[in-house]
């Protein structure tokens, strides 16, 4: 790279860059522009003192009288290489040479004493001493200089005189400095010195005249040049800072590179304040003591880094890690030279140190600000020089330069000429002195800076904003707060107030038709229409709707619940989003409102909020509501944010019945009517119809737009006032489509985005990938956007909608609504052309997949696309078994192995991730590919080899496949053989061995629980056991099925089956214990967290397939177990209701009580929702139990079941004969293990039943009931929570099985179901919400059932009133009913496997 020598004759910061080269040595000019001499001395700079003065008072001293007999100005500089010397370098490349000691350089000056027999005063003013300019080598931290010096031959010294000179030499032989013996007259000849010949010397004595007259005209000249013409600065200063439009972008982020501010400059920061301040590169060690920093910190927040705080762990995402140093919602403030006053080990170093130490660190964060963090053109660095500049900041300069590919966005400005010199003389080395000069503002006060850029900025600098308090008034909302609440958008009593007139009046046309072309509202929409700039927003019968309830929720109620909750549910691009935040806006000079930022931990929010709401209130139980915007969230976000929020409330004590928070949840869903039906008091609908009322506002405003607008710019609200009819999207795409260009990249583009907007919900396509794409190469950022928009095509424009993300100001593009994007999608596809061939476009788009901005969320939109499956939880149409998209390759386009060739050609660019191959295994096995289904879901296993998900799929697909063969043989018509059976057995016995390693997976999981594997072994092992007693053997025998039996229980094996079945005896034989641990492991698990069986509560079985009613289901297949199981005939004489064969072995009876459904505590309990047979199979399962049972050896089950039995008959029938008297089951429950710690939880539930003390009970009887009942809570807790492991709570909601009664023995307890008609009716989340808020408890009929217990609180914990030796501690339920105080208190007593619990304090 060419570069510019230090400017002649004046003292500066100079600094030059080692390998750059100075134009080629020249000759003199017009005398006042400096000649230029090389030398290297790379030689003589490593000799001693001595050697090296004589060498550089040598090669100075005939330069420098060349220079004055000729009247010349020149430079000499050592350290840069002249054409005589090493061929590896290029003439005139600097160097440097290394330079220990200044002083010996300066001090070989005393030569000219010696040199010069004459005029040594003139030689003196003449020759200026040594200049040392620093040389950067980012390659090598050893510093090295060009050392320059400048010959001033003014006219007034060297008028009337030739010079004369004996040069002196360092003589090796004499080991002496010598100097010539004869004095020479020395001239400059073109780029040489060379001395006058004797035959010249007379000529040149006479034209000494002549050259002082030159020199004297050229002197003149010199300051008879015309004055610099005075710069715009301040429009220079704008036109950089806005990229040429009127007003700096509030989306753009600023990247700033000081050093040390000067207390003046401090005072005039308020531009700066004002600014989307992204990173602060640092090199004041003092700015957070007296600098920028700390002046900054007055107004806001920022975060102190390091350098090597940018360095991003392995393996973590660029989303977390910006999440990690919370870049994009506070400034990352980073110290580049240490921290003075920081404790840890980061201090101030040298430049060389720092180049030692820090560059590396430099070079990697800014490489991953600019390669993986912000895409070119969404920021600019701005270098802001107000002290002298060092090596370090040029370093800077030189890495912004590299990583952003050019000059484009960086800016220098600077006060100081003399600061500014040495970043000149840097910079222009890398870009050319017109870019520096064009991108750089110098000379400008900072006080000028800040006026000037204020004019500019579309806010008013340090405006003010305010909050409503509870006694009406307001207060003032701090930046610096609002700046650490930052998962919330906080809406103010004034938002948007400290918009600039100027930019309001420039941009209020270009808000208003991006909104109605289909951009998400903003809050300038509001306020533009509530100021008359624009005709108001059309408010929607849903915003009253939800004003309503809102209004509803806000009235004083002494049931209230501290956090209320109403749902907006919403067609996609309905306008739901714009309904929920004109309630906000409508509600802000009211109540605390804020919008929650996605992707944020509920903690931080709840957190958030609750700050929110007490700030600068001063009693906690007097503050004004927080109404919460949460869009876009599932159900389980808003479960754990209402748990979070009312966890917080209770911790500050805030008084049961006080409003605290209201969550206004935005979700989308494909029947918003059906949801809004579900649950009227807590449901809004949003739809694309529109009632006859909303038609009428539509049709005017759609007629006062039109008249400013053409169509095609209000395009969405268009579609909205013709409610988004089929025929008039279909007519509004044809009509857009023609002409178009099929083969063209920008219609490409479009393809892409209609595919991913019609399958993937909320999906975009940056900017950045889009240019990518059409190849753009952008050289200047303030053309960016238009270059982008104008290699659009006419129908491009149209249709893609421009988008920023709020958080990181990234642009993206997406269709202007799905609806639109669905119908471009099938209207582009040309007869030969299917999803399935654009969908593998999109995958094999290398552009697309390898560009590295944005491409986290692209990636996640692909695995979305080929992954994500339908779910109406989620507000989708329907449950899919695959993602949308496989499902329409297989099932329109009737290609299942087109939709296989996709996901293979999706596992491998996604590196074979395992999930594709197990989506591979589930497709292969739909259509009875098992073999390929075997071999992808092994590859998936490998990867994932304790994933219990993945475990169970595997398991699938030998179920599938067991499946498969079953119905081969049935089809084949021939009677089943040992040996055409085998092969089925074989996979089935595979299929149950997978279900039993998913079982273990999900048993070492804290995490998760998935009953899947459980569920599985049980449906697998029944069709087993099917297959198994069809066979030709036993069905065909009198005997059979008691052969069957002998062969699965015992040690014999048929003969035919010996040779045959080999390979499964062992395995076989364990079938019936393996399926009974299965069936009580689920039996268990319903006994802890059974839900209430409704629409949204299915048991997640796993992926493949949902147990709608687990109860009923347990009920059936333990039926089922039983029925193989038990002796045939035995089950027929007992349902005709004879009397039971006295021969049957206890076993045989435990099956018999399995088969009637008497197998486990759940299916027994399940009898109570039989009112019909219920009575008649509990009394036929208690026939099969000894009639003395005290004298039977009963094992823990059998004890379990029997008392089971009985307290349930006696529910449902309290006056059948057969139930037994309480002290008899109390009894029964000695042959329990004294060691509590071996009991069964379902053991342990039936002593707190049974064991509850009576009224009519003495002190001592109650006191020891109580001493059992304790101990068994004691280690129910225990086993509570170690089947809960790491899960939250209210994702496994305990049960309650029984309430205690008014009633006495077994009276006494009142099953839930005998509470269902109370809340008849109702859905199962109006149920909830009744009981919730307890609405429910006031029921007459719930007070005649329930008896209501005596307690007290003390701390927030409630105690049972009655044991007297240990305190019965009894766990809360509703956990905001507790009193803050301690109270004397009553309740409702249930009783769960966690032991008691109280409702309705």
């Amino acid at each position: 790279d060419d570069c510019k020598p230090r400017p002649f004759d004046e003292e500066i910061d100079f600094i030059y860059v080692k390998h750059r080269v100075l134009q080629p040595e020249s000759g003199a000019f017009n005398l006042i522009s400096p000649c230029h001499e090389y030398k290297s001395l790379a030689v003589a700079a490593t000799l001693d003192r001595t050697r090296l003065q004589a060498k550089f008072a040598r090669e100075v001293l005939k330069f420098a009288t060349g220079c004055m007999n000729i009247r010349s100005n020149g430079t000499i500089h050592f350290g840069v290489m002249d054409s005589k010397e090493d061929a590896e370098y290029v003439h005139g490349e600097i160097i440097g040479i290394p330079v220990n000691d200044r002083a010996i350089y300066v001090d070989a000056l005393d030569y000219i004493e010696r040199s010069f027999s004459t005029d040594r005063e003139h030689v003196r003013q003449c020759v200026r001493p040594p200049t040392f300019i620093e040389v950067m080598d980012r390659g090598s931290t050893e510093k090295r200089y060009v050392v320059e010096v400048d010959i001033v031959p003014s006219l007034r010294i060297v008028k009337n005189k030739v010079y004369l000179v004996k040069l002196p030499n360092f003589k090796e032989s004499a080991n002496k400095v010598e100097f010539e013996k004869k004095e020479l007259i020395l001239r400059r000849v073109g780029s040489k010195t060379e001395p006058v010949s004797d035959k010249d010397i007379g000529d040149f004595y006479q034209r000494v005249k002549d050259r002082d007259a030159q020199r004297e005209e050229a002197e003149k000249n010199q300051f008879l040049s015309a004055p610099e013409t005075c710069q715009d600065l301040g429009r220079k200063l704008t036109m950089l800072l806005t990229s040429g439009k009127k007003f700096i972008e509030k989306e753009k982020w600023f990247i700033l590179v000081t050093n040390k501010f000067k207390p003046d400059d401090l005072r005039n920061i308020d531009w700066l304040l004002n600014m989307n301040v992204f990173c602060v590169f640092d090199f004041d060690p003092d700015s957070k003591i007296s600098g920028l920093c700390s002046m900054y910190l007055q107004h806001h927040v920022a975060n102190m880094h390091f350098l090597q705080s940018y360095k991003i762990p392995a393996g973590m995402s660029i989303k977390d890690f910006t999440s990690h140093l919370h870049l994009f919602e506070q400034t990352s403030w980073i110290f580049c030279n240490g921290c003075t006053d920081f404790k840890g080990n980061e201090t101030q170093c040298n430049e060389m140190t720092w180049i030692r130490t820090k560059m590396t660190f430099l070079r990697e964060s800014v490489s991953l600000i600019c390669k993986q963090i912000l895409p070119k053109g969404t920021f600019q660095v701005i270098f802001l020089l107000t002290s002298p500049v060092e090596k370090p900041l040029l370093h800077t300069f030189n890495e912004f330069f590299t990583d952003m590919e050019g000059h484009d966005d960086i800016i220098c400005i600077c006060e100081s000429e003399k600061n500014y010199q040495k970043w000149k003389s840097f910079a222009e080395g890398s870009c050319g002195k017109e870019v520096v000069y064009n991108s750089s503002v110098v000379g400008m006060k900072m006080s000028h800076i800040n006026s000037t850029l204020q004019q500019v900025q579309p806010f008013k600098a340090c405006a003010q904003k305010h909050l409503p308090v509870f006694v009406k008034g307001t207060c003032l909302l701090e930046t610096h707060t609002e700046e650490q609440m930052y998962s919330l958008e906080i809406l103010t009593v004034d938002h948007c107030d400290e918009t600039s007139k100027d930019f309001i009046n420039e941009e209020k046309a270009n808000i208003e038709r991006q909104f109605y072309r289909g951009g998400r509202v903003t809050w300038l929409n509001f306020w533009l229409a509530e100021h008359k700039y624009v005709e108001e927003v059309i408010e929607r019968d849903a915003c009253h709707e939800t004003a309503k309830l809102l209004n509803d929720a806000l009235k004083s109620n002494v049931d209230q619940t501290p956090v209320n909750c109403i749902n907006i549910y919403h067609h996609p691009g309905s306008g739901g989003s714009t309904v929920a935040r004109q309630v906000l806006w409508n509600n802000r000079k009211d109540l605390r409102c804020a919008v929650v930022k996605p992707s944020y931990s509920v903690s931080v929010v709840a957190q958030h909020a609750v700050e929110l709401r007490e700030y600068e209130e001063k009693d906690p139980q007097k503050c004004l509501p927080v109404l919460l915007l949460v869009e876009d969230a599932d159900k389980e976000y808003l479960d754990d944010l209402r748990n979070e929020l009312e966890v917080a409330i209770n911790v500050k004590r805030i008084q049961y019945g006080t409003l605290c928070f209201v969550l206004l949840s935005c979700r989308r869903s494909h029947d918003p009517e059906r949801k809004c039906k579900e649950s009227p008091l807590q449901n809004v609908s949003v739809t694309h119809k529109l009632s006859a009322q909303e038609k009428r506002k539509f049709a005017g405003k759609r007629e006062a737009l039109e008249e400013r607008y053409a169509p095609e710019f209000i395009l969405t609200f268009v579609l909205m006032s013709e409610g988004f009819s089929e025929d008039y999207i279909q007519h509004f795409v044809k009509h857009l489509l023609q002409g178009i260009d099929r083969q063209s990249v920008v219609t490409r583009l479009i393809h892409y985005v209609a595919l991913l907007n019609t399958y993937v919900q909320n999906s975009f396509i940056s900017q950045s990938h889009c240019e990518a794409l059409l190849a753009l190469t952008i050289h200047l950022e303030r053309f960016r956007q238009h270059k982008f928009e104008s290699s659009l095509s006419d129908q491009a424009k149209l249709v893609l909608l421009h988008l920023r993300d709020e958080k990181t100001q990234i642009e993206s593009i997406r269709i202007i609504h799905p609806l639109v994007a669905k119908e471009i999608l099938q209207q582009l596809l040309d007869d030969n052309q299917t999803q399935s061939g654009l969908a593998m476009g999109l995958l094999c788009e290398n552009v697309l997949f390898e560009h590295r901005f944005g491409r986290e969320e692209y990636l996640s939109f692909l695995r979305h696309l080929f992954l994500r499956r339908s779910r109406i939880s989620k507000g989708d149409k329907y449950d899919s078994f695959f993602s949308p998209l496989i499902e329409h390759v297989c099932d329109y386009e009737k290609s299942p192995s087109k939709a296989i060739e996709l996901l293979k050609e999706a596992f491998q660019r996604f590196h074979q991730d395992p999930y594709f191959a197990q989506q591979l295994a589930r497709l292969h096995y739909t259509y009875e590919r098992f073999e390929e289904a075997k071999q992808w879901a092994e590859t998936a296993d490998k990867q994932l080899p304790n994933n219990s998900y993945i475990l169970d799929t595997k398991g699938q697909v030998y179920r599938k496949w067991f499946q498969a063969k079953c119905k081969a043989i049935e089809y084949g018509n021939v009677s089943k053989t040992p040996q055409n059976t085998a092969d089925a057995v074989d996979t089935a016995l595979k299929a149950l061995e997978c279900f039993q390693d998913c079982e273990r997976a999900t048993d070492a999981d804290m995490e998760d629980v998935n009953s899947s594997g459980f569920f599985n072994e049980v449906e697998v092992g029944c069709s087993l056991l099917k297959l198994i007693s069809s066979l030709q053997v036993f069905a065909n025998r009198t005997n059979g099925h008691s052969e069957c039996m002998k062969y699965l229980l015992t040690d014999y094996i048929p003969e035919e089956l010996e040779s045959a079945w080999e390979p499964f005896h062992l395995r076989l034989k364990k079938v019936h214990k393996t399926m009974q641990d299965a069936l009580e492991w689920i039996s268990e698990d319903l006994s802890y967290f059974q839900t209430d069986v409704g629409i949204e509560e299915e048991i997640p079985v796993h992926p493949e397939e949902k147990i709608s009613h687990p109860l009923t289901w347990l009920a059936k297949k333990s039926s089922e177990y039983g029925k193989y199981f038990s002796e045939a005939d035995s089950a027929v004489l007992l349902r005709q209701g004879q009397s039971i064969p006295a021969k049957l072995t206890p076993f045989q009876k435990r099956m018999i009580i399995y088969h009637l459904g008497g197998g486990n505590i759940i299916s027994i309990l399940s009898k109570l929702a039989d009112q019909k047979d219920g009575v008649r199979r509990l009394e036929s399962i208690l026939t099969l139990y000894p009639r003395n049972p005290l004298q039977a050896k009963f094992g823990q089950r059998d004890i379990v079941n029997y008392i089971a039995a009985h307290i349930s008959l006696n529910c449902l029938s309290p006056q059948a004969r057969m139930v037994a008297p309480l002290k008899d089951l109390q009894l029964l429950c000695s042959q329990l293990p004294s060691d509590k710690r071996k009991c069964l939880p379902s053991a342990l539930f039936l002593l707190t039943l049974l064991f509850w003390p009576e009224d009519h009970d003495t002190d001592q009887e109650k006191e020891s009931k109580y001493e059992i009942v304790q101990s068994a809570v004691e280690h129910l807790e225990k086993g509570y929570f170690t089947k809960m492991k790491d899960i939250p709570q209210r994702k496994r909601r305990i049960y309650t099985h029984f309430f205690l009664g008014n009633g006495n023995g077994l009276d006494k307890f009142v099953h839930k179901r005998k509470f269902d008609k109370i809340t008849k009716g109702f859905s199962v989340s109006e149920k909830r919400l009744k009981w919730f808020s307890g609405e429910a408890w006031k029921s007459p009929d719930i007070a005649m059932m329930l008896k209501r217990v005596s307690g007290w609180t003390e701390d927030r914990a409630v105690y049972l009133e009655g044991p007297q030796k240990k305190k019965f501690q009894i766990l809360p339920l509703f956990v905001p009913s507790v009193p803050h105080s301690n109270e004397n208190i009553t309740f409702y007593l249930g009783f769960t496997f966690r032991g008691p619990v109280a409702y309705n304090i």
